[in-house]
């Protein structure tokens, strides 16, 4: 009876150390926590900044998405030119006089655009969405440049006005370029890189199989036959937009899913120790 008493008592003693033990591995985690870990709360920092970045991301694209079409604004301005025959970047050629009104929508649309690329980018974690992410960063750097180097005329209006003008000319041949490879790499990166993007991999090539005819309808001017390419030139504008706007859906998505506990709040937010204090 002595000897089982004996290790009862022991039993419980090992029972308390063990408890304490526990108990102050816990303090110490909880001022870690409070004075800041080199490990924990630089985690959630990160993913607190990557958090960030997209939802900064999102709602750029988001504008830009609104800006690229504000040439809807012809329709209630005395711009001359007929939506049907004439390019929009005739709206902001070198004579024409709403120039700074449309040439300065372009270029907050551009610099929001790259911006927007640049803050994606830094969350892209496969070779094919950084990718895809850069073709965009050079879709806004091409439209600014299609401001900076305009038409010097606006061809539907002024018959001696060639339609070719050839640093604006390449500069739109890049913007193109830029904008479907950046459909192609994201659409592809969304089905086979993670994090996965839904959005992109469904609607991606939808709207990449739409843009693209309707680019190739606005070269008839470039070879002597200007008519009608109004239309399509809009259409593909619009459908740019589209693509924006599932962009920033997309970010916007993925911003979403790091919970709002992961913005690494202040230690005495947590209702955890600072340091100096006791527990």
């Amino acid at each position: 009876m002595f000897v089982r008493a004996i290790k009862d008592i022991s039993a419980i003693r090992g029972i308390r150390t063990i408890g304490a033990i526990g108990a102050i591995g816990a303090i110490r985690t909880i001022r870690a926590i409070g004075e800041g870990s080199p490990e924990l709360p630089l985690d959630l920092a990160r993913v607190g900044a990557r958090r960030r970045r997209e939802a900064t991301a999102a709602f750029l694209l988001a504008a830009s998405a609104v800006l690229y079409n504000a040439w809807v604004l012809e329709f209630p301005l005395p711009t001359g030119l007929d939506p049907r025959h004439s390019y929009v970047s005739e709206l902001y050629a070198a004579d024409q006089p709403f120039r700074p009104l449309f040439g300065g929508i372009e270029i907050l649309c551009a610099v929001l655009t790259s911006v927007g690329a640049v803050l994606a980018r830094g969350s892209a974690t496969g070779p094919w969405a950084r990718a895809g992410w850069l073709a965009v960063l050079g879709l806004g750097l091409s439209s600014l440049a299609d401001v900076l180097l305009p038409m010097s005329c606006a061809p539907s209006l002024d018959p001696g006005c060639e339609a070719v003008h050839p640093w604006h000319t390449v500069t739109s041949a890049l913007a193109h370029f830029f904008v479907f490879a950046s459909m192609g790499l994201l659409s592809l990166a969304g089905g086979v890189e993670r994090p996965r993007l839904p959005l992109v991999r469904r609607w991606g090539p939808r709207v990449l199989g739409l843009a693209l005819p309707a680019a190739v309808g606005t070269v008839g001017p470039l070879f002597g036959r200007p008519g009608w390419h109004g239309i399509p030139q809009r259409t593909h504008l619009a459908l740019v937009g589209v693509w924006f706007a599932l962009l920033a859906a997309e970010l916007a998505r993925s911003a979403a899913r790091y919970p709002t506990r992961y913005a690494t709040p202040e230690p005495a937010e947590r209702g955890y120790p600072t340091r100096g204090s006791t527990v």
